[in-house]
């Protein structure tokens, strides 16, 4: 009798590989699945807030109108011919107007996007002060 000893086929290592491969491609699917999922939010909220911007330019455009056909419109203060009013844009932004009247000429002075959000200052910045440390 001759029995030959066979060794079984050498399957292990490139199953390995394989398994490998298929980690890394999900992993790499993953990634670019949140990356794009980030920019659409990201888009989203710029668009937001282009829409929120020129809504209240147009406000602000329409408010100018008036005044220079010789309305007062409401939420306009005047105060030696300075005219001050404010568009909101979002909650935490307004669109701050100051226009002056020359004679006849209406000159814009201030057409600017400001935060109207509360600022709060941050001070817990523990620095060490060289004491060593028991």
């Amino acid at each position: 009798m001759d029995e030959r000893r066979s060794s079984p086929p050498a399957v292990g290592g490139s199953s390995l590989l394989v398994i490998f491969a298929v980690l890394c491609l999900t992993v790499f699917a993953l990634l670019g699945l949140s990356s794009v999922q980030a920019n659409g939010r990201l888009s989203d909220a710029s668009a937001q807030a282009v829409s929120g911007y020129y809504t209240a330019d147009c406000q602000a455009e329409a408010i100018l109108s008036r005044l220079r056909a010789g309305e007062l419109p409401e939420g306009v203060t005047v105060s030696d011919g300075l005219y001050t009013y404010q568009c909101p844009i979002s909650d935490t932004q307004t669109l701050a107007v100051e226009v002056r009247l020359d004679g006849a000429d209406w000159t814009v002075l201030r057409w600017q996007a400001v935060s109207v959000a509360a600022w709060e200052s941050d001070d817990t910045l523990s620095v060490w002060d060289g004491t060593p440390i028991s």
